[in-house]
């Protein structure tokens, strides 16, 4: 069973939407750091002109991996009133943490529901926050021999099974993007880098979905026919037949809503094909994301197989 002690570190990360800044440090170190033992060395492109993301290109690609490095959360508006960044489930006693320019602290989400008004959030805690200061879920590790279960698996998982691929590719491109808990915006700039580049049109989306009545826990990882966008059928198929192909367990997910990077890619003006593709989770956008280690194992190893054939 693999060592999830790099995830563990990553769900601890402070990166909300907007502020990725400590996400893309640490992955920067991580990459440099842990490179010499991959496969091959990647090329790595980030800072000036790619805001918070970062490219990995490795050997001659094709296909190209998208992990989003950002999470939900709250920002501090007046007072003490929150409002959320991206779609945080919200239930009062949640524990969420941030930093301001007294220092680091910890407080709770209070809800405050009101028939004749919309739903207010607030924090609890004896001095006020710096307005604009962003919060997140206070981390809160729990694993067993199935399951693992904290804040962030969305999408600290994808970006995790991202780098987990890294060690033995020979051929593609990881880009780690940023933004897409509430609203994307990266993606389209990482897309036509790619394809101007190096014309790699395909892409995978490596990111945590949901269970659900049709997906399940220990039942593989979920390959997503739609979801809120459509991807192109043909290229979902080939997918469909090399998962077949290649023994790993899987299922398929086909929703009305949900979206992800590849919704970004669809609406950019390069002719993307794109497929959803992640372990599915339950107890989604709350401190308590639970997923099978089972589903983590399928998610890494379809990844690994799909970026040799595709």
């Amino acid at each position: 069973m693999k060592d999830f002690s790099l995830l563990k570190e990553m769900v601890g990360i402070h990166a909300p939407s907007g502020n990725e800044g400590a996400m893309t440090k640490f992955l920067l170190d991580y990459i440099e750091k842990n490179k010499k033992n991959w496969k091959v060395q990647p090329e790595i492109f980030s800072g000036d002109g790619f805001q918070d993301c970062i490219i990995l290109k490795f050997g001659n690609p094709r296909t190209a991996i998208f992990a989003h490095t950002d999470s939900i959360g709250f920002t501090v508006k007046y007072g003490k009133e929150l409002i959320k960044v991206g779609g945080p489930v919200t239930e009062d006693g949640f524990k969420l943490c941030g930093t301001d320019s007294k220092g680091y602290f910890e407080t709770e989400l209070v809800v405050l529901e009101n028939e004749d008004e919309p739903t207010k959030y607030e924090y609890l805690l004896d001095r006020e926050i710096d307005r604009g200061t962003d919060l997140s879920f206070l981390p809160n590790w729990r694993e067993d021999e199935r399951f693992i279960q904290s804040c962030y698996m969305d999408n600290r998982l994808g970006v995790w099974t991202a780098l987990q691929v890294a060690e033995t590719l020979e051929n593609g491109v990881i880009c780690f993007s940023t933004y897409e808990e509430h609203r994307g915006g990266s993606v389209g700039f990482l897309g036509k880098y790619i394809y101007e580049n190096w014309s790699v049109k395909q892409a995978l989306i490596s990111d945590i979905t949901w269970v659900t009545e049709g997906i399940l826990h220990d039942k593989g990882v979920a390959i997503s026919i739609r979801d809120s966008g459509i991807p192109r059928k043909s290229y979902v198929d080939r997918i469909r037949s090399l998962a077949k192909e290649s023994g790993i367990a899987y299922q398929l997910e086909v929703e009305s809503a949900g979206g992800s990077d590849g919704n970004q890619l669809q609406a950019s003006p390069y002719p993307f094909d794109w497929c959803f593709i992640g372990a599915p989770e339950d107890h989604v956008h709350t401190p308590n994301e639970k997923v099978h280690k089972n589903d983590i194992a399928a998610m890494v190893d379809l990844y690994v197989y799909l970026m040799k054939h595709l």
